[in-house]
This record gives C-alpha cells, structure tokens and sequence, in this order.
C-alpha cells in the first residue's frame, strides 16, 4: 500500500509539473497535426485534391497519431535525459518504490500526456473541418486511444533506454519518421493495394496502424478498417511486449 502511494504521489508530481509546463506542451502536441489537418484535409480538399470525405478517414488517424507518438515521445525524452550524465533518476530510484514501480509510472505519465495531446485534436479537428462521426461508438474509441497510449508509452520506454543522450537528434529521424508514416494514419490500411504488399506488411508491424484503424472503427465504421476485436489484441500484445522489453532495458541501466 505505501509503493502505491509513493506511485500515486510520484504520478501527481509529473502531472502536476505538466500544468506549469502547458505553453510548451500544447505546442508540442498541437502544431505538426494541426497543420497536417489544415494542408491534407482543408486546402487540398478545397482545390479539389483530394475527396470530400477524406476528412472523416483523416481526422480519426490524426487522433490516433497524437496519442500514440504523443505518449512516446513523453516517455523517451524524459528517460533520455534521466539517463544521461547528470544521472537525475537516482532521485526515483531512492525513493521508497521498486525499480518496475519507477518504470511503470514512467509510461502511465506518457500516456497521460499522450492521451490530453489525443483529446485536444478533436475540438481542432471540429472547428476546421465538416466531421460527421458515429458517436455511438465513443466509447470504444476511448479504450481504443488509452490502449494506443500506453502502447505508445511502452514503445517509448523501449527507445528511451536504448537511446544515448547524444543520439536523440538522430533517434527523431530514423525512427519516429518511419512510425508516423507507416501508422495508418493518414489512410486506411485495408485500403492498400497488392501492389503496396510490402508496404502493408510495413504498416501491419507497426502498433500505430492498429490505434489509427480502431479509430476509424468506432468513429467513422463505413471506412474499410481492421476488425476492432484485432486491433485490442495487438495493442494488449504491444503493450505487455514492448513493456517487458522496456522494464528490462530500464532495470540493466538502472542498476548499472
């Protein structure tokens, strides 16, 4: 019951600096997706580029992708620099916690963020666009995008022990872009054809594709998407997977 409080008061800390920190934070979660939506779905569905409906398949995707790389992000940077030279997660280590404790706080703070970054799209997305959602299916896409956001954590837990401080820059390049633009998001992964099989397979490894396509699921469900029951699957494997990778990883450089 004490590592519990510890847990809960250790949480509130990180969630507490967050609001002193909100400025940068929402330009962190909202700028890139913001424009994303405005370029992809606004001014190229104006001039006539794109369908009238690719709003409905983009939006859900968007939301997906804040969530997702939002909770990753929030928990690799920080581990990154906890681990550097400066050694700040000793102060976590010495508190009256266990070392997995310390871990899986780690992620549930990144999926914290990620989950608001999520949530934050959707009134953007409704005020720039003409969405028209099955709002029935709410609250399926809320268990959808807190799956995808400790996914996203557990990802990031994975990165963030692996990553040396003077590789971050390089961490951005080689794998978060891969990750966002094979994650679905932007189209519905059903929707590839034979001729992209090699990029449907790409797509189907990555978590994110099965966050964007539970969304569309629940929210827009006349898009082609993979089977919602499948998608909760993988994510539950992402998680206990990429967490048990990550809990290892954070325990060797913990004790090291």
């Amino acid at each position: 019951m004490s590592q519990l409080r510890t847990f809960q008061a250790i949480l509130w800390r990180d969630v507490f600096v967050t609001g002193r920190e909100l400025p940068s934070f929402l330009a962190q979660v909202i700028i890139q997706p913001f424009f994303i939506l405005f370029i992809f779905a606004k001014v190229l569905g104006d001039i006539g580029y794109v369908q009238g409906d690719f709003a409905q398949v983009l939006l859900p995707g968007i939301i997906a992708m804040n969530g997702f790389l939002g909770a990753l992000q929030n928990t690799t940077l920080p581990l990154v620099l906890d681990f550097s030279w400066t050694r700040e997660i000793e102060d976590r280590l010495l508190a009256p916690i266990s070392i997995p404790l310390v871990a899986v706080e780690k992620i549930v703070f990144g999926a914290i963020r990620g989950f608001f970054a999520a949530v934050l799209m959707v009134p953007v997305g409704f005020v720039m666009l003409d969405i028209s959602w099955a709002w029935e299916g709410v609250p399926g896409a809320l268990l959808v995008i807190v799956l995808g956001c400790l996914a996203g954590g557990s990802v990031g837990l994975v990165i963030g022990t692996s990553v040396p401080a003077r590789r971050v820059n390089v961490m951005f390049a080689v794998i978060l872009t891969p990750i966002l633009f094979t994650g679905s998001a932007q189209f519905p992964w059903r929707s590839l054809s034979d001729d992209l099989l090699w990029f449907k397979v790409v797509c189907a490894l990555n978590p994110l594709t099965y966050v964007s396509e539970g969304m569309r699921a629940e929210l827009v469900p006349d898009v082609p998407h993979i089977p919602l029951p499948i998608v909760l699957l993988v994510l539950v494997v992402a998680i206990a997977g990429f967490g048990g990778l990550g809990l290892r990883g954070f325990m060797k450089r913990a004790l090291d």
